[in-house]
């Protein structure tokens, strides 16, 4: 009798097959036979079976969730998915930026925050960090930034000669740098960072007014961070620590949140506000633009398969809904295209169609065709037409958000704003936000990682670098550096080499 229980292996196209343990052969010790279709629908399926990894933010692992609104911020927004009492399902994505899909979770590195709403007007997505800021301010640095974060072209190797001759040479980045090589650099766990949308979007209420805003993912959880040694020794002993930490947790129904707070910026108060309000280095202080409660963020499904609802998950910017928008953030900008055109090459031009990446929301597109293709298409496929095709509305859409702006077509940094500099929140986040210790952590990480392979000239501007943050620090670092420059530890020397080891003891 057929148990009505069993599950029959079957190929891809549902046909039982009769083994899984052994190939089609001219008897038990004879060759294989080409016509044993279902090993080779295995082993081509196997071949086949990785797709490229993401460039930056290659290594990470999220979770399913749902976003409450506990606040009224009507008045900013007319978006449905921040309306009073809503509720929408959520996909969050937590990743490290330089790292490749097998490097450790506990490596120093900014963490991606991406989440993705679906909500009832469309995907909306945000793509943040665990910082409020970043290292550079126009796209045209990201791609060198990237390249010297990643592995050299002649040995394959992460080189921090690399990152500091990047670092040192690009004064903008001196904020993010700082949060960096301090305590949030390496976040004990997901749930215990918060997330930062870091660039300036726009919100639209029910009457057009238009304002700018920074959300602010505050983890309920506290913020807590790994020390460097910490985080070390959790990289020899789990490099996955991260990712199996959030599974555990939601497993066990100990489901981690985060409280969304806005800054909320007046339209008009960017033309005239002490610094550049879209440039991605800075912060808005909260004494200027206090936070907002706004809903609170929950993780409570874990995924199901990796592969198809994080690897294959596709968040871009560019996916805003109505009362949502863009800035004029020049990486901002630049991201909205740059995420759509990565996903393309990545996963394919029907790339939306993969169903972790599908709106819930219904799709009336001019789309047609392409790789993989899934969803049926039918006439008329062009507009306008006079054959009952899908029409824009514009009372439904914003345009990703509209602002005014005019010039001579240039290649130059943003206008001066009357406190725009390289140097001040990063000098005020030692001097006036970091306690004595976390300021003597911030100087033990600099020097360690100075240590590692820095060339001299190199370390010459990182000093000076560091004094143009604050003079005391920059002195620490280098008498740091140079105190420790000359050491060597025998003992892991000789276990690195001993090859080498001997040949020096013989000589």
């Amino acid at each position: 009798m057929t148990d009505p229980e069993a599950r029959p292996t079957t190929t891809d196209a549902g046909v039982p097959v009769s083994s899984d343990e052994h190939s089609l052969s001219v008897g038990p010790d004879g060759p294989l036979l080409l016509q044993d279709h279902y090993l080779i629908e295995q082993m081509a399926n196997f071949n086949r079976e990785r797709i490229a990894e993401r460039q930056p933010h290659a290594k990470g692992g999220g979770a399913f969730g749902t976003f409450e609104v506990t606040h009224d911020v009507s008045a900013f927004t007319r978006a449905a998915v921040f309306q009073p009492g809503a509720t929408t399902d959520v996909l969050s994505r937590f990743s490290t930026v330089a790292g490749e899909r097998g490097s450790p979770d506990t490596w120093r590195d900014p963490r991606g925050f991406s989440l993705r709403f679906y909500t009832d007007e469309g995907n909306f997505d945000m793509v943040g960090n665990n910082t409020p800021v970043f290292f550079m301010r126009d796209p045209m640095k990201f791609q060198h930034f990237i390249r010297s974060q990643k592995r050299r072209a002649d040995n394959n190797l992460r080189d921090h000669d690399m990152q500091w001759d990047f670092w040192t040479l690009v004064p903008e980045s001196a904020h993010q740098v700082t949060w960096l090589m301090g305590d949030r650099g390496i976040p004990r766990t997901w749930r215990h960072m918060n997330g930062y949308s870091s660039h300036t979007y726009m919100w639209i209420n029910a009457d057009r007014e238009r304002f700018w805003v920074k959300y602010h993912f505050i983890s309920d959880q506290g913020v807590e961070f790994f020390t460097q040694d910490e985080a070390d020794q959790m990289a020899s002993a789990d490099t996955d620590y991260h990712q199996r930490d959030l599974f555990e947790h939601i497993a066990a129904e100990e489901f981690p949140s985060w409280t969304l707070k806005m800054q909320i910026m007046p339209f008009e108060d960017a033309k005239t506000y002490r610094f550049n309000p879209f440039d991605l280095t800075k912060v808005w202080p909260h004494g200027d633009y206090p936070l907002q409660d706004v809903g609170r963020l929950t993780l409570n499904r874990n995924v199901s398969d990796y592969h198809t609802e994080i690897e294959q998950a596709a968040f871009e910017p560019n996916n805003t809904v109505a009362g949502t928008g863009l800035s004029p953030d020049k990486m901002l900008l630049a991201r909205g295209f740059s995420y759509s055109d990565a996903h393309r090459a990545r996963l394919g031009s029907n790339y939306r169609q993969i169903p972790v990446n599908r709106p819930q929301s219904p799709v009336h597109s001019y789309t047609k065709d392409g790789h993989l293709r899934m969803d049926n298409v039918s006439d008329p496929v062009y507009a306008p037409n006079s054959y009952g095709g899908p029409s824009a509305d514009p009372s439904l859409s914003d345009d990703g958000g509209r602002w005014e702006a005019d010039g001579e077509m240039v290649r130059a940094a943003y206008t001066l704003h009357a406190e725009d500099d390289d140097w001040g929140q990063a000098r005020t986040m030692v001097r006036d936000v970091l306690d004595d210790d976390a300021r003597e952590r911030l100087v033990q990480n600099i020097v360690g990682h100075l240590l590692n392979g820095v060339s001299e000239k190199v370390l010459t501007r990182a000093f000076e670098y560091w004094r143009n943050v604050d003079q005391a620090l920059g002195d620490k670092v280098e008498s740091g550096v140079r105190a420790k420059q000359d050491e060597t530890d025998p003992k892991a020397d000789a276990q690195g080499n001993p090859a080498r080891s001997s040949m020096q003891d013989k000589a």
